[in-house]
Order: C-alpha cells, then structure tokens, then sequence
C-alpha cells in the first residue's frame, strides 16, 4: 500500500463514475507510484476543462458526513488513549505510559496526513489545492 495514494472520481450526473489513481499494481501486494504522470494529467485535466467553459463542481477529500464520522471516531480514540495514559501515569505503570506515548505519536502521524488530505473542499479551476496533487 502507499501510504500517499491520490484518487480523482469524475462522476457523470447519470451517476456513471470514473476513478483515476496515483498508483498503479506492480504485484498482488505492491503498488507503485505514478505521482509526476497522475499529477501532469490532473493538471492538464483541468486546464481543458476550464478552457472548455466547463460547469463542473470541483470537490476534494471525504464527504462531508463520512468525514465528520471519522473526525468523530478520531475523537473517542484520542480521549480513550489518554484516559489510559492518565491512568498508566497515576499508577506509575512508566512502561505503558511510554508506549501509550509512542503509539499516540504514531497515530498522530499516520492519521494526521489522512485528515489533511481528506479535509471536504470545493475549488475552482484556478485554484487546485496543493493537498489533492502529489
């Protein structure tokens, strides 16, 4: 898996939709990426479009709904690692409360890009977000 892989959805308003990603399968499990191929075609995708006067609404990360859920999840799971290391500190449990600590700096790190780059927006043509391109 990578762990930046970009997707662009086009969805026609019958519903028809056409997903285009960063990478592409090398073997079962290895994904290698196409980022400067997927990133020169995004651009001069909307360079067409714009040129062609089109009406396209322009959005990037999660839905709306499906973000707020996940920020929500995130939410508990914050409060639940530090209830425990709250907990492993009042019972002097130094081991745990190092774990606890390098697990929530882990989380943080992988979790924290996921958030930024799903982030709901809506762009213009002009203006692409830096977060949606590799």
């Amino acid at each position: 898996m990578q762990a930046k892989r970009f997707r662009a959805e086009i969805t026609h308003r019958d519903g028809r939709r056409l997903n285009l990603i960063s990478t592409t399968w090398q073997t079962v499990t290895l994904m290698v990426p196409q980022s400067e191929a997927y990133r020169t075609f995004i651009l001069a995708l909307h360079a067409r479009l714009a040129a062609a006067g089109s009406t396209a609404r322009l959005t990037g990360g999660l839905g709306r709904t499906v973000y707020t859920a996940s920020m929500m999840v995130m939410a508990v799971l914050t409060a639940a690692m530090a209830a425990l290391l709250v907990r492993a500190l009042a019972i002097a449990e130094w081991s745990g409360a190092l774990f606890l600590i390098g697990f929530a700096a882990l989380f943080a790190w992988q979790v924290g890009g996921f958030v930024i780059r799903n982030k709901p927006q809506t762009y213009s043509f002009a203006d692409i977000p830096r977060a949606l391109l590799p």
